[in-house]
């Protein structure tokens, strides 16, 4: 099937504001016309296109008319609120298909609704037709999994800040993405070392796989919001390129990769001076992102692996494409279910509401892995220690607490340092989202500025969360399996609940080693 005529729809899908269209053909003048909205840059537009065509020469006499949509590699939600249809044409046949109630007209402004043919009925010409080869009209829309509206362009160039690259740029700044500049891969795609020679400055170039659940409502979110920020804590956004039916973002190059690597996968002892470093910028990072900025950023994926280091050991926030802009005052946003297993808060998992209490939850398990050196869930280990939350938790309350420090310190650290930051570990992610402390508090935490509050002994139990956070004790069992997906091990647990009164299954998975770089 192929295109006679486009027109670019200038919208903006993510808002999900209501368009209308309007389809035409007059037989006298062959002329075929469809007239459309679209929201963008908070304006409606109205573009149309026309195409003339004697419609006799291509379908039978008799047709049938209806709506037909597909989403391809992304999940969208789209409702056809009234339709009406009319003809200048005398209809012979007696007999009318059967048909569905109309639909009420949401609008007093639409026009009005006319019956919805049943689509189990088929006209005997149609049946004929189609054993004849039959031609068919097609009129509507196009949104491919890596087709950008070009009105986006205008939206990332505006100001100063990124810049929109070209593909054959960014491919002789990686020689045409080679297997040896490639730094990493994951879910999303591969990250590529490249040297742009015109500005003689390395960067890190991230390729968005075609499968890749981060689509274009991620990469648009990325480009657009973290264009616009300025800090010394997060990573800087060079660039951009979306040609050739691929999603690439160019950053400046992170020399010392991700902090996950050095603390999980050995691949430097960070001393304690550093990991006290890092912990203070990812704070001063959120804290830019949640109150000194025009608008509150709620980032939604604060995690290990997306803490990144300079050559300094500087940490640097990056990854925005789940982050959300909302109001000061609001601080939350419900959306669809979006994180990591292992750092998302109990209230995320049952609703979906991301907030500025979300991300300091998120903060304070990459505290606590800091501090032990473990993973927010590490199924090998032994059953009391499995979620390090809870583990931490529970020598919080016996007073045992340096027990949980990384052992490859060798009790080099600075212990009020190290009580500081566990304590305010678990603070931030309390199961009650009320009883969390904002970023600054934490902030003056770290700084010694106010005392250690004082926390229960046992860690409380989220109100709001189905699964019990202590899983470990009867009625409760629980199971895990590990599979080997290319060079990872992927591990999978589930909960049980058994009582006289109902049984349910809960699970949740982690991957014991991750290649996120971005």
């Amino acid at each position: 099937m192929e295109s006679a005529v486009t027109q670019v729809w200038r919208n903006n899908i993510t808002v999900g504001k209501k368009n209308n269209a309007w389809i035409s053909y007059n037989a006298s003048s062959h002329t075929l016309k469809v007239v459309f909205t679209g929201f963008s840059n908070n304006k409606y537009n109205k573009d149309s296109l026309s195409l003339l065509i004697d419609l006799s020469n291509y379908l039978p006499e008799n047709v049938t008319f209806g709506f037909s949509a597909s989403t391809g590699q992304l999940f969208q939600k789209n409702n056809v609120k009234s339709w009406d249809f009319n003809s200048s044409l005398s209809f012979e046949h007696a007999e009318q298909p059967s048909a569905n109630p109309p639909i009420q007209v949401l609008n007093p402004n639409d026009p009005p609704i006319t019956q919805v043919q049943d689509p189990k009925f088929r006209p005997p010409q149609e049946v004929s037709a189609r054993k004849k080869g039959n031609k068919g009209l097609v009129v509507g829309s196009s949104i491919s999994g890596v087709r950008i509206d070009y009105c986006m362009d205008n939206e990332f160039q505006k100001g100063t800040g990124p810049k929109k690259f070209s593909y054959g740029e960014l491919a002789r700044a990686t020689n045409n993405f080679a297997e040896g500049q490639k730094l990493g891969e994951g879910g999303f795609g591969e990250v590529y070392e490249g040297l742009l020679k015109e500005c003689k400055s390395y960067v890190a170039v991230k390729r968005v796989s075609r499968g890749s659940k981060q689509g274009i409502k991620e990469y648009a979110s990325e480009v657009k919001i973290i264009s616009r920020l300025r800090h010394r804590n997060l990573v800087q956004l060079i660039g951009w390129c979306h040609e050739k039916g691929q999603l690439h973002l160019v950053y400046e190059l992170m020399p010392n990769g991700s902090l996950d690597k050095h603390i999980f996968k050995e691949k430097s002892l960070l001393v304690w001076e550093i990991r006290w470093k890092i912990v203070q910028g990812l704070a001063s990072a959120l804290l830019y992102l949640h109150e000194e900025w025009e608008q509150c950023v709620v980032h939604r994926d604060v995690k290990a692996s997306n803490v990144m280091l300079d050559s300094n050991f500087n940490a640097k926030l990056g990854d925005f494409g789940l982050a959300r802009l909302v109001d000061h005052e609001k601080g939350s946003q419900t959306t669809m279910l979006a994180g990591t297993v292992g750092y998302m808060a109990p209230e995320c998992v049952m609703n979906g509401k991301a907030s500025k209490e979300s991300d300091v939850s998120s903060f304070g398990i990459v505290a606590l892995e800091i501090a032990s050196g473990r993973r927010s869930i590490d199924i090998k280990a032994a059953e009391d220690q499995v979620r390090l939350v809870e583990w931490i938790w529970n020598l919080y309350g016996i007073g045992k607490l340096t027990e949980a420090t990384d052992p490859r310190l060798n009790k080099i650290f600075n212990e009020q340092q190290m009580e500081r930051l566990m304590v305010l570990g678990l603070w931030c992610a309390h199961p009650d989202n009320k009883l969390r402390p904002s970023i600054r508090q934490a902030i003056h935490v770290l700084n010694s500025e106010v005392q250690l509050p004082i926390l229960p002994s046992r860690m409380p139990v989220a109100t709001y969360s189905p699964p019990p956070l202590n899983m470990f004790s009867p009625p409760f069992s629980h199971t895990y399996e590990t599979k080997t997906v290319g060079s990872e091990q992927e591990q999978t647990m589930t909960y049980t609940y058994n009582s006289t009164k109902s049984s349910s299954v809960y699970a949740s998975s982690a991957a014991s080693s991750t290649k996120s770089l971005l």
